[in-house]
Order: structure tokens, then C-alpha cells, then sequence
């Protein structure tokens, strides 16, 4: 896959993500508690998310150009979208960024191409399921495929959508004015969720704990990204040794490369899991807002 240490730590959290997911489904099939296949559908669709992420579907031009903002800077990577690459360019160019903000606004560009890219999964995924169910002859076979299922499918496009155009709008706003410094959160996933738990069906009090909350997850966030740039630099120093021929100054690095790999996998898991919580637990109070 030609992946560098950071991206190949973020597929062993996310494949370690996906694992426990698939754990606890097949316990609740056996329970009798997916008769829809629903939760099974949806694995599927993020498996495929992260198959598509890390360019292991088979598609050549599916995988995303292996750059990292540390070592690469921004410039090899590109965003597909010329909306986003037109704001890019202008807050490059703007003077009104730092080197460390151009690297926080760029992690927020990614982070919303990564939207867009998981909104076209699902929509595919949705629109593959239409064609089934439009062409069901025999009446007993919609079983197979339940208008609830179709159901919860819309109500999670609905919710990509509302966050990729609160992305975009963000992205907008920021790429034209610079960074606002009373900011409450500077995280991209961060900044989403708050953008949405504010929309959701949360009173005072719940919208106050989990602002607490989150704040708490920002800085879950920011000590991941610490242990990515300190892995990526550990990387690059080990490939520098390994031409020098220094066996016990190559074999000390190699333990510190390996603790540092396990660290940073270990805080990528946690990440994936309390963001995969967090947005549960907003998508439930968009929900009841519809009902």
C-alpha cells in the first residue's frame, strides 16, 4: 500500500474499530435483534469507507495521494473538489494564516473531503438498494429489503448532508476572514459535532455537558496528533540510521519507533471510539427533532 507510519496506524485503529463493531453485531444476530439487516448494512458500508480510504478496493485512483501534513507540508495532495480547491488557494495566498494555522486549516479541508467521500459511499449504497426494491416482482420478497431500512438510510444522508454544508459554510467563513480567536473548539470533528449538537433535540443542561464533554475530546484529539508527528519524526530518523550501519543506535530508535507505533495506535482507537459515541448519541437527538 506505500502507506507512512501515521496512515498505517490510522488503519490499524480503524480495522480494530471495525472489528469490534462486527463482534458486537454478531452477537445481537444471534440474539435475533438485526432481522432487518440494517446494523449489518451499515458495517458493510464502513468497511467499504475504509477500504476506499486507505486504496484497498482495487481502484487505482482510489487512494488518497500518501502525504502527511508534518512531513509533506500541503502541497502534494489535491481535494477534488474545485470549490474547496478555489478556498484553498485564496488562504494560502490570504497572509492572513500561520504556518500552524495553514496546518489546521488544511486538517479541516481533509477532514471535510473525508465527508464527501463518505457520503458518496452511502449514497451508492442507497441508490443500489432502490434499484432492488423497484424491481421486486413477487410482493412477499419486500421482505428482503424493508422501507425502514430505506428509511434510516435517507434520515443518515440527510444527516451527512446538513454536516457537509455546515462544513463547507465553516470552511467558507474562515477561508475569507482567518481563524476567529474566541473560538470555542479548533478541531475540525470537534467543531462538527457542536455545530450539530445544537441543532439536536438537547436541553440546557445536556447542551452544557456536552460541551464539557467535548472539550475533553479535543484534547483526546490533540495528544493523538502529538504521538502522529512524534511517530512520523521517529519514522524518518529510522530510515536515516538504517544507512549508517549503527546497530545498537538503529535497535534503541527501533524500540522507540515500536512504543511510540502502539501509542499512537492505541490513542487513534480511543479517538474513533468516542467520536463514533458522541455522534450516536447527536444523531439520536437529530432524530427526535424529526419525530
Amino acid at each position: 500500500l506505500h502507506l507512512s507510519a501515521v496512515k498505517l496506524a490510522e488503519l490499524h485503529s480503524d480495522l480494530k474499530l471495525q472489528e469490534k463493531d462486527e463482534l458486537s453485531w454478531k452477537k445481537l444476530k444471534a440474539e435475533g435483534l438485526d432481522e432487518d439487516g440494517e446494523k449489518e448494512a451499515k458495517l458493510r458500508r464502513n468497511l467499504n469507507v475504509i477500504m476506499t480510504k486507505y486504496g484497498m478496493n482495487g481502484k487505482k485512483d482510489s487512494q488518497l495521494v500518501d502525504t502527511n501534513y508534518i512531513k509533506d507540508g500541503t502541497e502534494s495532495d489535491t481535494l477534488d473538489d474545485p470549490r474547496l480547491e478555489k478556498l484553498w488557494s485564496k488562504a494560502k495566498t490570504s497572509g492572513k494564516f500561520s504556518d500552524e494555522e495553514l496546518d489546521k486549516l488544511w486538517r479541516e479541508f481533509k477532514h471535510h473531503k473525508e465527508k464527501i467521500r463518505e457520503y458518496n459511499i452511502l449514497l451508492e449504497t442507497v441508490s443500489r438498494t432502490e434499484d432492488i426494491h423497484k424491481n421486486v416482482i413477487n410482493p412477499s420478497e419486500e421482505n428482503l429489503v424493508k422501507e425502514e431500512i430505506l428509511h434510516n438510510k435517507h434520515r443518515e444522508l440527510k444527516d451527512k448532508l446538513r454536516s457537509i454544508n455546515q462544513g463547507f459554510e465553516r470552511l467558507r467563513k474562515v477561508s475569507h476572514q482567518g481563524y476567529d480567536t474566541t473560538s470555542e473548539f479548533e478541531e475540525p470533528r470537534v467543531i462538527d459535532l457542536w455545530d450539530m449538537a445544537k441543532s439536536a433535540n438537547f436541553t440546557e443542561k445536556e447542551l452544557e455537558s456536552f460541551r464539557e464533554e467535548l472539550k475533553h475530546f479535543e484534547a483526546k484529539i490533540e495528544k493523538h496528533h502529538h504521538y502522529q508527528k512524534q511517530l512520523e519524526i521517529s519514522h524518518q530518523k529510522l530510515k536515516h540510521i538504517e544507512g549508517t550501519g549503527d546497530k545498537d543506535h538503529l535497535n534503541r530508535n527501533k524500540e522507540k519507533y515500536a512504543m511510540l507505533e502502539e501509542k499512537t495506535k492505541e490513542l487513534g482507537y480511543k479517538v474513533k471510539k468516542h467520536l463514533q459515541d458522541l455522534s450516536s448519541r447527536i444523531s439520536q437527538g437529530l432524530q427526535h427533532n424529526e419525530l
